[in-house]
């Protein structure tokens, strides 16, 4: 395995993850990026940590769920990886069968939980009656549906393709408005490897004490500095119960003068300001 081309993502082949990584891949001028499959977001950012791997590619924000906790309390709490890209994957699940198989061959359909959650319509319409299989991902369920005459699959196209499945519709997703942001993470000497038009930064802010009006405090700053704030979230501390800290994202790069003012700002005034990356999105 090739370290300069190395990208973890969480695992099996064919998870949007993947998706994700391969889009990466191109990004970075990889043209056969070593890909390395994690059982988790922890695993991956622990490859990275650790030097196992260059890149790393984590699950960042759902439309319909919201931000990734798991991703969430790494960067708070584990690592000193720093996100260095984003990449928004539509959400397009298809229903995959095994090549010779027809639909009324069909007695059950596989998947993650969400993906047969967001699939309800579809599969009332097309497939009343028939069992769903709740399995550990999208891609495990298009594996096992190229392998069983019975079994149908929901996944992405990558994982139909990977697995030898064949899709039989796409787009079958209730919501058509369903996208995942995946963060590329990697060390900060890596930061400024990819550029780009548009900036975020995100930043993990940690109180002195929690007390009244401290997230007025927080948000007043970036109020007077003019910038637009795309993300809160608080989180515990994980140190007693009601400790918070809050993670936030913005527009714009850490390297601006408007961005500057406010960190300084909150510098003096909270017991950390970690800034998570200040990155290019497409």
């Amino acid at each position: 395995m090739s370290y300069e081309n190395s990208i973890a993502f969480l695992g099996p082949a064919g998870t949007y993850c993947n998706e994700a990584a391969l889009r990466f891949a191109a990004r970075l001028g990889i043209d056969d990026p070593d890909l390395v499959e994690c059982a988790s977001f922890d695993e991956v950012f622990d490859c990275v940590d650790d030097g196992t791997v260059r890149f790393g590619v984590v699950g960042k924000e759902n439309s319909l769920e919201g931000p990734v906790t798991a991703t969430l309390d790494n960067f708070a709490f584990r690592t000193d990886s720093v996100i260095l890209a984003e990449e928004v994957i539509d959400v397009r699940h298809c229903l995959a069968m095994h090549p010779e198989a027809a639909r009324s061959d069909i007695r059950r359909i596989a998947s993650h939980p969400q993906g047969i959650a967001q699939c309800r319509r579809f599969l009332a319409e097309h497939f009343k009656g028939v069992s769903t299989l709740s399995v550990a991902s999208t891609a495990e369920s298009a594996r096992m549906a190229a392998g069983d005459l019975a079994t149908a699959g929901i996944c992405n196209p990558l994982a139909a393709r990977l697995h030898g499945a064949r899709v039989v519709a796409e787009s079958i997703q209730d919501n058509p408005e369903n996208q995942t942001a995946f963060a590329l993470v990697g060390r900060l000497v890596d930061a400024e490897l990819l550029r780009g038009s548009r900036y975020k930064t995100s930043l993990a802010l940690f109180l002195r004490a929690d007390k009244p009006g401290a997230l007025q405090m927080i948000l007043s700053e970036f109020a007077y500095a003019g910038i637009n704030l795309t993300m809160l979230q608080s989180r515990p501390t994980k140190k007693q119960l009601g400790d918070y800290m809050f993670f936030v994202e913005l527009d714009g790069s850490m390297h601006d003068i408007d961005v500057q003012t406010a960190l300084d700002c909150l510098r003096l005034k909270l017991r950390e300001v970690k800034v998570l990356g200040s990155y290019p999105v497409e």
